[in-house]
């Protein structure tokens, strides 16, 4: 018996036999819409951060997962506790887009990580150097020495860095204490530090409630808050990249317009008080979505110091990394709609 199928598939034309695959598979995938195919992904995921109030509207909203329905594409959030974070899933392609600070990226990008940066999400003064209400310290050159919190490759750090070399230190002149943010912030109420590079909302949060003071701030020295893509994902599907973007700005121009409900999703989402939303909000610029030379420049900026602090490696072209990260054609396309 087996030696006579055998022989009768033997005996088929080759054309036949290539046409019943053919429509084998093609069953097969009509079967399984939700599979993945070189047009559409199976399943978009992105990172919500409570440093980007832009990502809470659009998760609550729900307004993605309205928008791909009909192409049975499915819609996942992840949550971003930094910067870092945001990179380490992006790289592990845990995410297809991460919010990051724009100069977190940049470390991201030189150390091989595969992202582009694509949108604005804020211009934020999120970052200041603090200590608690009862601390001595008021300049950043008192910081010799002593014990400073904060989480490497995001951009609270990276203001440290950058703080330091305005007074002529680096990281070798202070005890760096590597924490999360949130971490960070206890560790500065109970004592264990002299000093926190804050991140909010968890230093408005401590500002508001312990009286910590904002002793050092400098808006310049905060990068934009970008969102960054997988290169390989903006190269598979550039119209859904195109489509994020759309319903990301959609969220952006609401939340301008309805400053009071933002405050209310920001609230609901991070578990804040009223007042420390509000202290985030009010040093939170949503107004420009638009990526381009002028963050390439404050990123370039922060870039040259952490090359100076050993952060990224000497062999490293700033300038080439900083203009192969920033690519500003899907905004573009989405604004000239």
């Amino acid at each position: 018996m087996i030696n006579h199928r055998y022989r009768f598939f033997h005996r088929l034309p080759i054309w036949l036999i290539s046409v019943t695959l053919i429509f084998c598979a093609s069953i097969l995938n009509a079967c399984n819409p939700n599979q993945a195919t070189a047009d559409r992904p199976d399943t978009i995921r992105l990172d919500y951060a409570y440093y980007n109030p832009v990502s809470l509207v659009l998760k609550q909203k729900g307004w993605l997962e309205d928008e791909l329905k009909p192409d049975n594409v499915k819609v996942e959030w992840v949550l971003s506790q930094g910067s870092n974070k945001a990179l380490e899933f992006l790289n592990a392609r845990s995410l297809d887009f991460g919010s990051t600070a724009g100069a977190a990226a940049l470390i991201g990008k030189a150390n091989g990580n595969p992202i582009k940066s694509i949108y604005v999400y804020s211009k934020p003064e999120w970052t200041a150097l603090v200590t608690r209400a009862d601390s001595p310290i008021q300049t950043v050159a008192e910081l010799k020495g002593k014990k400073v919190a904060a989480t490497r490759g995001t951009d609270p750090y990276i203001f440290l860095l950058r703080s330091l070399d305005q007074v002529g230190l680096s990281q070798n002149d202070i005890e760096l204490v590597q924490l999360q943010h949130a971490d960070g912030r206890t560790a500065l109420e109970k004592g264990d530090v002299d000093a926190w590079a804050g991140l909010d909302p968890h230093m408005a949060k401590t500002e508001v409630e312990k009286g910590s003071k904002l002793f050092f701030r400098n808006p310049d020295f905060n990068s934009y808050g970008v969102l960054n893509v997988r290169e390989e994902f903006s190269q598979t599907y550039p119209n859904y990249v195109e489509r994020v973007l759309a319903t990301y700005e959609k969220a952006r121009q609401w939340a301008q317009q309805h400053p009071a409900e933002l405050k209310q999703v920001l609230v609901q989402e991070s578990k804040l008080t009223d007042a420390v939303a509000a202290k985030q909000l009010e040093r939170t610029d949503l107004s420009n979505a638009q990526i381009g030379d002028r963050q390439k420049q404050v990123i370039l900026a922060a870039g040259n110091v952490l090359k100076k602090s050993g952060v990224i490696k000497e062999s490293v072209d700033v300038e080439q990394t900083v203009t192969t990260l920033i690519d500003p054609q899907f905004i573009a396309k989405v604004a000239s709609r």
